[in-house]
């Protein structure tokens, strides 16, 4: 099983990374928290998860062990697979996803596209005390300098399909209409609209 890759970065978008080691470019599904920490970057080290089904080997990669920890509490809950705990992932970072399991805020879990309020419910339920997460690692995560709205609104319209350069174009389009105080949901909406033009 791989645990670990460290390599060159040959490719990246917001759901995956090819890194190249020794030759040999490993296909890696990784989430928008990682995906915001590669970004820009020339050499990579990944914490690796090997999952291993009759028909297929996928490696699901995370920019820190924190992360993959989290991905490995989730995919514990029966109905949630790696698909869907990297859809989590990218929607919320890891210390968020403790507290918010704390605290049952199902509203906040429920946010997340592709997770019901059943799922936030069993998260809740079945990941209490389980995702404690050391303070060191929690203030590296927090002091990780935070992606700019137009980026996230950017990758959200990768993640849906779009050319890189034209979710760009939407995003500075819808930009130069809105102002720069507008929230991630106006910015999207606008520039998705610009899209479907």
């Amino acid at each position: 099983m791989i645990g670990y890759l460290q390599g060159t970065l040959k490719h990246l978008d917001a759901t995956r990374a090819l890194v190249v080691t020794n030759g040999v470019g490993y296909e890696v599904h990784i989430s928008l928290q990682s995906y915001y920490r590669l970004e820009g970057q020339r050499e990579v080290a990944l914490e690796i998860y090997t999952h291993v089904r009759e028909d297929a080997l996928s490696l699901y990669g995370f920019a820190t062990a924190e992360e993959k920890f989290a991905f490995e509490k989730l995919i514990s809950i029966s109905g949630i697979g790696p698909t869907l705990a990297v859809k989590i992932l990218s929607g919320i970072d890891p210390p968020t996803l403790a507290e918010a399991v704390a605290r049952s805020d199902t509203r906040k879990l429920s946010s997340i596209p592709g997770v019901g309020k059943k799922t936030a419910d069993r998260i809740c339920l079945e990941l209490r005390d389980k995702l404690l997460l050391p303070e060191g690692a929690r203030a590296a995560t927090l002091a990780a300098p935070k992606p700019s709205v137009d980026d996230d609104v950017q990758s959200a319209l990768v993640n849906l399909g779009y050319r890189a350069k034209d979710a760009e174009n939407a995003v500075e389009t819808a930009r130069k209409e809105l102002g720069r105080d507008a929230e991630f949901s106006a910015v999207l909406r606008l520039a998705l609209r610009q899209l479907t033009r």
